[in-house]
């Protein structure tokens, strides 16, 4: 089970500027790897949790831009702070064009790095285009859910609440949370969201034995693979 501290990594092939912001976030009490290039880089956040990613923009082997685009493609959603030396508005554009939450440009002060890092640590992000849950993809682009390479057809709710459900996956949302993302203050009855589950199940797990739709006594609901 993941602990409570913090844990980033750091992709960045300057090794004196890694190892002074490594020393700098573990004073603070935020545990952070290295990788010194893009290759690495996407091998350590493979294969690890991590609640921060800060990528440099300038890495050799694979570009931060492209670390970038193939976390967000393959459907990775920690957020991701960009480090450039360059400062101009059509650099900052592609870079969140590729999947960046936010920029931070070279020579940086400390102190804003661990402010930024972890307001983007309270919330995934948004910039992923894809989502999946064993067989199940949401594309978050084209707005369309598949199971198993079949297009599924679900509602604009639905689609909503299965984005929120694999967001969190595998952890539960809270029937409370669900109402309040998916209507806001202006909330139907509570009936509503069993009417949308129940279709949701009829549509996800109707044609096979593998359910992912799972309710959790007390809590809510969860899309999780529960062979895994």
């Amino acid at each position: 089970m993941k602990s409570d501290k913090l844990c980033f990594i750091l992709i960045e092939d300057n090794l004196d500027l890694a190892a002074a912001v490594i020393d700098y976030l573990e004073l603070e009490g935020i545990q952070c790897d290295h990788g010194a290039n893009g290759a690495s880089g996407l091998a350590l956040i493979n294969n690890n949790p991590y609640d921060v990613i800060i990528l440099d923009l300038n890495l050799p082997k694979i570009s931060g831009l492209e670390v970038c685009e193939q976390l967000r493609e393959s459907g990775v959603d920690i957020p991701v702070l960009m480090l450039t030396a360059r400062d101009t508005l059509d650099d900052k554009l592609i870079g969140f064009s590729k999947g960046a939450d936010d920029y931070l440009v070279k020579p940086f002060a400390m102190e804003e790095l661990i402010v930024r890092a972890k307001v983007l640590a309270k919330r995934r992000s948004g910039q992923v285009s894809q989502l999946s849950v064993a067989d199940l993809v949401l594309d978050i682009k084209k707005k369309q859910v598949l199971r198993n390479n079949q297009l599924l057809n679900v509602s604009p709710i639905g689609f909503k609440i299965v984005e929120l459900l694999m967001r969190a996956s595998p952890e539960p949302v809270s029937r409370e949370k669900i109402m309040q993302r998916i209507w806001g203050d202006e909330q139907p009855d509570s009936n509503t969201l069993k009417v949308h589950i129940f279709n949701l199940r009829k549509q996800v797990d109707g044609a096979t034995t593998k359910k992912l739709i799972h309710t959790i006594p007390g809590i809510g609901f969860a899309i999780k693979d529960m062979h895994e």
